[in-house]
């Protein structure tokens, strides 16, 4: 059993930075991703990292100015968010897959509470 917890979110002006965070317990080798949801939106793959941090994955949305971590040392993800906009408002989910990058919600096997995020103009 895994379980996430995020943390860092918060309301901040368009064209600021917050830092994501994703502790997680129990076995912890899992390729990680985050993924938003806005209101009255599906939730959506933002960011993904393999097991090792080698190899990372963006949506087209964020890429270029979000980027994604982790310290398998702290058994933590993080998410680098810069030059953010009014449409990255969302609650901000920390996922867990078993084999592959998570990209689609369907194949997520942990999933953390979620962290609001709201970007203002």
């Amino acid at each position: 059993q895994v379980q996430l917890v995020e943390s860092g979110g918060g309301l901040v002006q368009a064209g600021g930075s917050l830092r994501l965070s994703c502790a997680a317990s129990g076995r912890t080798l899992y390729p990680m991703g985050w993924f938003r949801q806005a209101p009255g939106k599906v939730r959506e793959f933002v960011a993904g990292i393999n097991w090792s941090g080698s190899t990372t994955l963006y949506s087209d949305s964020v890429k270029g100015r979000f980027t994604i971590s982790r310290d398998n040392a702290k058994n933590t993800v993080y998410l680098q968010m810069n030059s953010l906009k009014p449409e990255d408002t969302a609650v901000y989910y920390c996922a867990a897959d078993r084999n592959t990058i998570p990209r689609r919600t369907t194949t997520v096997l942990y999933w953390g509470q979620g962290t609001q995020v709201t970007v203002s103009t």
